[in-house]
């Protein structure tokens, strides 16, 4: 954990050190509760919770988008009670059972997932639309004893595997029939350490087939404590009046969506959600609901600029997006200003394998850093290491960036809730931070805790983080290493082009070179002659859209994929 270091080899514009060539957070410090103390995640937020405010138990924590249909807090305190004692009752739920989750976003989840992680049943949250090998695979990998679906996602579910179906009447009794009983009897004797494992997140799998990420406890914990503390320090004097209002643009069960809705409960916000995003209905939602801020995504970013359907609704409520998942473009983030001037954008950098955080921008000095993802967030320290070499270099250089913090994924010992449980036990050996997968782990996080992040980076001399692009996908262009990521920034400058991609492709005399692939904004014809010449592009393909993970991030493996088999048909 980096704490606040009084040694004068630490630079205190940069938190560089130059004895040790580690970047320590230059944000205050954040109070933990000691390691020692039980503490499930559930049982921290609502302490959080009571002590931020009163809440008025009417005010809505959900709200779903389209229907309207609402979640109250008051709702949410007793369902979660409820929901607790009957899984622990009926189904025999206790610490260290796993729980696998095929879910979309619905006002079930924040009930669901409250129970269960305050009976100490780890969480694996899964995407509803995985293709059965995907969920094969990671029911192999987890082993769960239980699962919960809906009647349209049960199906997926192995027929031996017992299955809650959340929109059945019979959920609806497991979370209302307790309700008038004591709210602390399904927990009175259960003991959650912040050391158990609380959730299993799969990874967006933008390189690979996706890994089973364990986070504990105490990861979530200090994740919270963290987001917690900026809200009520940089504002403690702002009025509960009127309530704030996020919209959330990725679903629940990702990295993103399942921390901002602890995070909403901690501080006692609302959140608006969409079953399934789309662009207008998340426009209608800022208008209907009046949204103050949401999560998006470098290509929503994009699209606010470049789409007309913006100018159809009233978004004057909106007064900050938190972009995060790739790098934003300077271009791209001054357009926006242009046509949005009151609406902030910050820009955030985080992993599964974080919890979501890393780095963040605070404040108006900060947000005009164009191109900086932010400084360390609380309690983080880094490296950049030279990827040949292994060597930690100085603020200015490029590098592989290595993490470390309490809220990185933790390596599961032997003596863990999670790695001695009935169920999967047998898929970790001594420590295992990707659930099953040993050598992935061994690769990732080494023997002192940090983690490599697979992204090339560099922090400049004030302390902001700048993130080039990853590791994996740089271009090999003849003796030159071409990130993707600078000339897809070049291509959405122009205004023809609504969407845009670039991967490296095989060539006998460059090695590789970058391939565009373009999505044509409504109406435009431009041709691949006019792509070209945008800096070393040499292969140009118009498709109808890029894909991308639910968090937004653009799948380049998958149109790697495609460009390799000649098949661009099915894009």
């Amino acid at each position: 954990m980096a704490e606040t270091n009084p040694d004068r080899s630490i630079d205190p514009n940069s938190g560089f050190c130059s004895l040790t060539k580690t970047y320590h957070s230059l944000r205050p410090h954040v109070p933990l509760p000691p390691p020692s103390q039980p503490l499930s995640i559930t049982e921290f937020t609502l302490s959080l919770l009571r002590s931020v405010t009163t809440i008025n138990p009417a005010t809505s924590l959900l709200i779903n988008a389209v229907t309207g249909q609402r979640l109250s807090y008051a709702d949410f305190f007793r369902q979660t009670s409820s929901l607790a004692l009957s899984l622990r009752n009926r189904y025999s739920l206790s610490k260290g059972d796993v729980a696998f989750l095929l879910c979309p976003s619905s006002l079930h989840v924040p009930v669901l997932y409250f129970s269960l992680l305050s009976l100490g049943v780890v969480v694996s949250l899964a995407n509803p639309i995985s293709s059965d090998s995907e969920i094969a695979h990671q029911l192999q990998l987890t082993r769960p004893s239980i699962a919960f679906a809906t009647s349209q996602t049960s199906r997926k579910i192995p027929s031996n595997l017992r299955t809650i179906v959340i929109d059945s009447p019979d959920f609806l009794s497991l979370s209302t029939q307790n309700q008038f009983n004591n709210s602390s009897s399904a927990n009175s004797t259960l003991v959650v350490d912040q050391s158990d494992a609380a959730a299993v997140l799969f990874s967006s799998g933008t390189t690979g087939k996706v890994k089973g990420v364990v986070l504990t406890h105490r990861n979530l914990i200090a994740l919270i404590a963290g987001l917690y503390h900026l809200k009520t320090e940089s504002s403690p004097n702002e009025p509960p009046e009127p309530h704030p209002v996020s919209l959330i643009t990725v679903p629940l069960f990702h990295v993103f969506g399942f921390i901002i809705l602890v995070q909403a409960v901690s501080l006692g916000e609302t959140l608006v959600f969409m079953e399934m995003f789309d662009f207008e209905t998340m426009l209608k939602s800022v208008e209907k609901y009046r949204v103050v801020s949401m999560p998006v995504s470098p290509p929503l970013i994009v699209a606010f600029v470049k789409s007309e359907l913006t100018k159809k609704y009233d978004l004057s409520s909106l007064q900050m997006l938190g972009c995060g998942g790739a790098p934003l473009g300077k271009d791209v983030a001054d357009k926006f200003k242009e046509k949005f001037p009151d609406v902030e954008i910050t820009q955030g950098y985080g992993l599964t394998e974080t919890g979501g955080a890393a780095a963040r921008t605070i404040g108006p000095d900060e947000i005009n850093q164009h191109g900086s993802v932010g400084r360390l967030y609380e309690l983080m320290e880094a490296k950049i290491v030279d990827p040949v070499t292994g060597e930690a270099l100085p603020p200015g250089s490029r590098g592989e960036l290595w993490l470390r913090g309490p809220t990185i994924m933790k390596g599961i010992e032997a003596n863990d809730a999670f790695a001695t449980s009935n169920q999967i036990c047998e898929n970790y050996g001594v420590s295992a931070g990707y659930v099953g997968d040993e050598k992935a782990t061994a690769e990732t996080l080494d023997s002192e805790g940090w983690l490599k992040t697979g992204d090339l980076c560099y922090f400049d001399s004030d302390g902001f983080l700048f993130i080039v692009d990853r590791l994996k996908e740089l271009i090999k262009y003849k003796a030159y290493q071409v990130p993707p990521a600078e000339l897809e920034h070049l291509l959405h400058s122009n205004p023809e082009i609504a969407d845009a991609a670039v991967i490296p492709y095989p060539d006998e005399e460059a090695g590789q070179i970058p391939m565009a692939f373009v999505v044509r904004k409504p109406g435009s014809k431009i041709t691949e002659a006019q792509v070209a010449p945008y800096k070393k592009i040499r292969r140009v393909a118009f498709i109808n859209s890029i894909p991308k993970s639910p968090a937004g991030k653009t799948l380049r493996r998958e149109l790697v994929n495609y460009a390799h088999s000649g098949n661009l048909s099915k894009l």
